[in-house]
Parts: C-alpha cells; structure tokens; sequence
C-alpha cells in the first residue's frame, strides 16, 4: 500500500499512514468518469419546462369563418400553432432527465477519482481536527498550516460536528460525509481532505449488496438446506394450524362429479363384461 505522511492541523508530522490501493492507487478510468459525471449532472436538471398545446391554450372555441365561400383555406379553429397566441406544436413538457448509471460504475468512477487525486498528491490525512467549539478563524488557519489552496474537500462525519460547524462559512471549501463521496465533487476540488479515523477503504466504497434470499436463509443458520428445511416446517405447520381452526373446506358438485366418474365407468365396464 501506498504511505503519506500523516499531518497534524499545525502542519508539523506525524506519522505515515498507509492508502488503500484499491481506493487511492488505480489508474483512473477516464471514459467511466465521464459518463458518470455526465448522468450526475443530468440528473440534477429540474425538467420542468412546459408549454401549452392547442388543447391548453384559452378560446378558440368557435369556428374563426365559414367552411366555404371566403375564399381561404378552411379553419376550425384559433388555437392551432400556426396562428398567434396559438398552442405550441411539439414543445417541451415536464420530463426527468435521469440517466441509469450501473452502480459499478460509480464506484469505478469514484475511486478513480480519488486515485487521480492521489497521484497528483493532493490528498491530505490528518490526525484530528481537535475542534471542541465551532469557529471559523481555527478552521481557516489550519488550511493554510496544510498549505491548502484553491478550492478543497472536506470530509466529516456529521454536520453538526464543531468541524462541519467551522468550515460551513468558508467559501472555498465544501463538506461531504463519507458515505457521499462521489466522483463529480472529487474531481470540481483541488485538494481532499481526511481524517485519519474516516479515511476511505474497499469497503466503505464499493459495499456489496445483499440478497434478500440470502438474509432470509441466514436468519436459519449457516447451512442453506438446514435453513429451506426449517422453513418448509413451518409452512407445513401453518398449513395444518389453518386447517384445524377454520375447517376443511366442502367440495364442490363438479369435484363431486369427477371423482364419482371413474366408479362409474368401472360399473359400467364390468356389466358389459
């Protein structure tokens, strides 16, 4: 794994501190970031433009003239996008712009993004911020004891936290939690911030999802068979449990018909014998 040097927020060191290479030491995708940022900023579109069509607009309700004898082309109506203050023909209408992403994409996108950071050295890991109260000139002062410039992301845990509270108002720095990491705002900063106790891994970026039939099965144990045997029992108990209270049900005239029909046929075999 890749090491940096640990920073405190007086600037001094203190220690080296390993980087995952899954998260920090790949080669950034540079297509799979694009078309992540693309869809990111896609979907923040509201999508709300609409205009009128002929349906919507007000009056045109009478015939403008009579079909014949005028000597113009015939009309039925004002409302038509060919006349002033008519509807509009194929305008735009309320839509979402959202585009699918797969979700390995993203993460790809993100780690690639955290990587090109990396590389470029621009990304800081500090022990402690050690903010007990919230103020600004403390926060402001320890990104110049970093030498940060430009714009920069910080990481925190909690927008309530004295670090969240002192960085708030300061313009050239945004705040994200960790969980919403995400390649667009990595790449818009020059330089990222962590602490040491919030410093991104494989896990906490690319966390595999859980099947709900795996949930269910592991609820009964770690044998999958034990656990389907366990759960046809209970089925079967239910079953039996329902049947006992309410009754079994009658059977209808046609069951009645149909099981009586084979007898029958026998009989009727057996005479002609």
């Amino acid at each position: 794994m890749a090491q940096i040097t640990l920073k405190t927020t007086q600037g001094a060191d203190a220690g080296n501190v390993e980087l995952d290479d899954a998260v920090f030491g790949i080669q950034p995708n540079v297509p799979v970031m694009h078309q992540v940022v693309t869809a990111q900023l896609a979907r923040r579109r509201a999508g709300t433009q609409s205009t009128k069509t002929r349906s919507e607009v007000r009056g045109g309700g009478a015939k403008p003239y009579r079909q014949k004898g005028t000597g113009n082309a015939r009309q039925g109506s004002t409302n038509s996008p060919h006349y002033t203050g008519g509807g509009i023909a194929l305008g735009p209408k309320p839509r979402s712009y959202a585009q699918r992403t797969p979700k390995k994409m993203i993460k790809l996108a993100t780690r690639s993004a955290l990587s090109d950071r990396a590389s470029e050295g621009r990304v800081l890991v500090i022990d402690s911020w050690g903010f007990d109260a919230p103020k600004t000139k403390d926060a402001k002062a320890a990104l110049a004891a970093l030498g940060v410039t430009g714009r920069s992301l910080v990481v925190v845990d909690s927008w309530e936290s004295p670090v969240a509270l002192s960085f708030r108002n300061l313009p050239e720095v945004q705040l994200i939690k960790l969980g919403e990491l995400n390649a667009y705002d990595i790449l818009c900063n020059d330089w990222i911030v962590f602490e040491q106790a919030h410093l991104p891994t494989a896990d906490t970026v690319s966390k595999a999802a859980v099947e709900p039939e795996t949930e269910v099965i592991a609820e009964h144990g770690d044998d999958p068979a034990e656990g389907a045997r366990e759960l046809s029992d209970e089925t079967q108990a239910d079953a039996s449990v329902g049947s006992a209270e309410h009754g079994e049900p009658e059977a209808s005239s046609e069951d009645r018909v149909a099981s009586e029909a084979p007898n029958t046929l026998s009989e009727n075999e057996e005479d002609d014998s």
